[in-house]
């Protein structure tokens, strides 16, 4: 799968990068080749939206067992995000704790994001210096108190900072009016947090809405580089598909979950499905899907969120407490490891061949992040990272399949179509999946991507 779309080919790669892709036929006698035969050979993935939660939250996730998942799942570059860990990435000295951390541990390479909080806008730019991607933050509680919610007011202070550096700001877009109006009517009318109907009403579109309207304001005013992680809502693509016709400088995500997953088919209880934005009916999503083939939503990102299983409520572990209800259950869905199938899946059904998804999941992430120099294609002079991934093959998800620390999922017992048999790192085979046995790499060699920006030293 090359830039210019499907052929037979041979990749030669040398030196950690492709050096030439060329006809078999052309290659001389005296280099081994690997013969796919049938099977895709596609760039490695890109995820700029991963939670591995290291340092200080390493029980629920970490660059050991988050990179482990990545590289069985065909992503070799993984973009972390600022919070969740301890302490959360708002400074250039958290950031140096953070890379301490993923030193040596990390089975594929990845760039790191840093945080965007309240009253923290003189340390954006020492964080750009410093090699961050760009800049996360959240305009509701994002569930940690360490990493604070962000207002107009203090986003008017920072932005013109972000947009000096030339790096983007990533913003979860929804805004707490909304939902605490929201959660106030259901409670007073007494509401079962074990239906996911209660849930959903409880983060209206509303929220996403008048989120995404308040940044598209700020990007006119400011003009700094906007993107929309985890888009949940169709009803607000027309005022993304405005903001574009007037060229604002912006990007939109969504994930595999807004693409797989419906509401009307997640069971009471099954709190496995809880994230945030929620997952909505199934006409919202194959709008998402038009969307995605129309370009108006750029790229599908993981929004990978493990936590322990005692988070998600799916058992009562302490006196007073209800199993499955979704206002007690972490939101965040682990999907390094299947986001891939989950996709071919839905992919197949629909016709899309595999270039198109490799732009959503490959070539435009790493535009958007800032590494499409090294990675995002199989072309000379980009990094050796390659996948094998036999589209053909179906499976039935089981907890083997799953390489994070905690094996829980809500796509377990699914049948999904496609399945990763190897994944080569700058050249070197790091995972292997033949005939049912698994392997992986001995030695860590993943390595960061430490990002220069505008700004002047």
């Amino acid at each position: 799968m090359t830039p210019d779309g499907e052929r037979d080919a041979a990749v030669l790669m040398e030196d950690e990068r492709i050096v030439a892709v060329k006809s078999a036929s052309e290659v001389s006698a005296e280099i081994s080749l690997d013969d796919l035969g049938e099977i895709a050979l596609i760039p490695g993935l890109v995820d700029v939206h991963t939670h591995l939660n290291e340092p200080g939250r390493t029980e629920w996730e970490g660059f050991a067992t988050g990179t482990r998942a990545a590289a069985a799942g065909g992503f070799t570059t993984i973009v972390d995000m600022p919070l969740n860990c301890l302490p959360e990435t708002t400074d250039v000295r958290a950031l140096e704790l953070k890379r301490e951390a993923a030193r040596g541990q990390a089975m594929v390479d990845y760039a790191l994001w840093g945080g965007a909080v309240d009253g923290n806008q003189q340390e954006l730019e020492p964080l750009a210096l410093e090699g961050v991607a760009g800049f996360k933050c959240f305009l509701i509680y994002p569930g940690c108190d360490g990493f604070t919610e962000i207002d107009r007011a203090n986003l008017e202070l920072a932005v013109p900072h972000i947009a000096r550096t030339g790096l983007p700001l990533l913003v979860h877009a929804e805004l707490a009016g909304p939902i605490d109006a929201a959660v106030a009517r259901l409670n007073a009318s007494d509401a079962d947090w074990r239906k996911y109907a209660t849930y959903l009403a409880s983060r209206p579109d509303e929220a996403e809405l008048e989120a995404i309207a308040m940044l598209l304001d700020l990007c006119r005013a400011h003009r700094f580089r906007l993107h929309i992680v985890h888009l949940s809502t169709a009803k607000a693509l027309p005022m993304i598909r405005a903001a574009r016709m007037e060229g604002l400088p912006m990007t939109v995500e969504t994930c595999p979950h807004y693409l797989h997953c419906t509401a009307e088919e997640i069971p009471d209880g099954a709190t496995l499905f809880k994230c945030a934005p929620p997952i909505r009916s199934a006409e919202n999503r194959e709008q998402l899907w038009r969307a995605l083939m129309e370009g108006e939503i750029d790229l599908i990102a993981t929004d990978h969120s493990p936590c322990p299983p005692g988070m998600k409520r799916l058992t009562a572990t302490a006196p007073g407490e209800e199993a499955g209800r979704f206002d007690e259950a972490w939101g965040g869905i682990p999907s390094l490891s299947t986001a891939l199938s989950v996709l071919w899946t839905e992919c197949a059904v629909r016709g899309i061949p595999l270039t198109k998804l490799m732009e959503w999941v490959s070539n435009t992430p790493a535009k958007m992040a800032g590494l499409s120099a090294h990675v995002g294609a199989i072309a000379p002079g980009m990094h050796a990272n390659l996948v094998a991934f036999d589209k053909e093959a179906t499976f039935t998800l089981a907890p083997e399949h799953l390489h994070y620390r905690h094996a829980i999922s809500p796509y377990m017992g699914e049948t999904l179509r496609g399945v990763v048999r190897s994944t080569w790192l700058r050249g070197e085979k790091v995972y292997e999946n033949r005939e049912g046995r698994v392997t992986l790499a001995d030695t860590p060699r993943g390595r960061e991507y430490a990002l220069s920006c505008s700004l002047p030293r």
